[in-house]
């Protein structure tokens, strides 16, 4: 079996690759960077190391690469794969759609089995999305035809892959954990289970359970961090008031989700705990730049923070927490980031009432707004807890 796999950094090799990998694929890794596509070609094997006590290892073969700027090669690629996956961004995914568009193509030409487009990005509908970007490179012909043998089905993935620099550049440290999860639902008939994938019937609870638990947290951490000099999320994890503080946002968003889905509270409480001793894993070197980076799209209507705020506010649970993360992330000012220099660019033409509606969508009269300026105004004063 020969997975095609978009995106051959570190997530890539250490989380979706491993598995395949695992499970029995040859993964032949597409990618943009030209000296690592070369390294992988050469060398066909690279090594995943564990961030725990034992760093257990794992080694990686039979894998290959192609260069990504290749039209041509990718979608002859994909024209022969048994399975298509991603790890690139879901920024990425419009700039990776054409050559996905013509190998389907030449797969609906040469009358190829049936083939599962699985974007592993942490998004909400990342396939969905990347079939959008599919289809517009598609006449309506060709949609019809392709959607008889390729399926889109949405995912949720989940592990921790920090930044880092190896002596090796193929080599990748990630935390033991993971987790992958896939809408069944969506696949089509016969199709193979990847072994180390779970596959579910409805996947939303999933999606919006890591939204809200790991990545909500995740967040909170690195803005909380970031206003106390932290560098790294272990360092905050050990300021017990930041750890109480994410704990608290983790159970906000618990209550959400265990009122709109159902889920066990004391599973789910044993979730959250496994979740903040990920974070405060030792053997893990997590930037605080990193995870807070772009924090436009984390407190866009749809993400980490405003999406279950808001849920959360009309179904008449606490949002307090919440609603310091949103505050928290408008005041990540990091020059070198992109989406934190337009808010602060936004605070100083516009002021902080415009720039909260303008990025949340939460309108002026709504109380959630008038929450967040509360605690912004006093996390710029240096108040860690409201």
């Amino acid at each position: 079996m020969r997975a095609l796999h978009f995106g051959a950094g570190n997530i890539g090799r250490g989380f979706i690759g491993l598995v395949l990998s695992q499970a029995g694929y040859e993964v032949c890794f597409s990618d943009v960077n030209d000296s690592l596509v070369e390294l992988l070609k050469e060398r066909k094997a690279y090594t995943v190391r564990l961030a725990n006590a034992a760093q257990d290892s794992f080694h990686v073969s039979n894998v290959t690469a192609i260069n990504g700027k290749n039209l041509e090669d990718v979608a002859e690629a994909v024209a022969q794969a048994d399975l298509v996956t991603t790890a690139v961004g879901v920024n990425i995914l419009k700039h990776i759609a054409e050559g996905i568009a013509i190998g389907l193509a030449k797969r609906a030409e040469r009358g190829a089995a049936p083939l599962h487009i699985i974007a592993c990005e942490n998004a909400i509908g990342g396939s969905t999305q990347l079939k959008e970007h599919v289809y517009s490179h598609l006449s309506p012909e060709l949609q019809e035809i392709v959607g008889k043998f390729a399926a889109f089905p949405d995912s949720a993935v989940d592990r921790i892959v920090p930044i880092q620099h190896n002596e090796d550049p193929l080599e990748v440290r990630v935390e033991p954990f993971y987790e992958w999860v896939v809408d069944e639902s969506k696949m089509l008939p016969g199709f193979h289970r990847i072994e180390g994938v779970h596959y579910v019937s409805e996947l939303e609870p999933y999606i919006e359970r890591k939204l809200f638990t790991v990545n909500t947290g995740h967040g909170f951490a690195a803005y909380l961090g970031y206003l106390q000099g932290y560098g790294t999320i272990q360092e905050a994890m050990a300021d017990s008031e930041i750890a109480k503080n994410v704990r608290n946002i983790m159970e906000e968003t618990g209550a959400l989700l265990i009122r709109k889905y159902g889920f066990d509270h004391g599973g789910h409480e044993q979730y959250i705990e496994k979740i903040l001793g990920r974070f405060s894993n030792p053997y893990l070197t997590d930037h605080i730049e990193r995870i807070g980076r772009s924090p436009i799209r984390k407190i866009s209507r749809n993400d980490r923070f405003v999406r279950p705020a808001l849920q959360a506010f009309e179904l008449g649970l606490s949002t307090r927490y919440l609603t310091m993360g949103i505050a928290a992330a408008l005041l990540f000012d990091i020059a070198s980031d992109p989406e934190a220099a337009e808010i602060q660019k936004s605070l100083s033409e516009h002021g902080l009432d415009q720039t909260i509606t303008s990025y949340t969508s939460i309108d002026k009269e709504h109380p959630l707004h008038k929450a967040i300026i509360i605690h912004y105004e006093q996390l710029k004063a240096g108040v860690k807890e409201v």
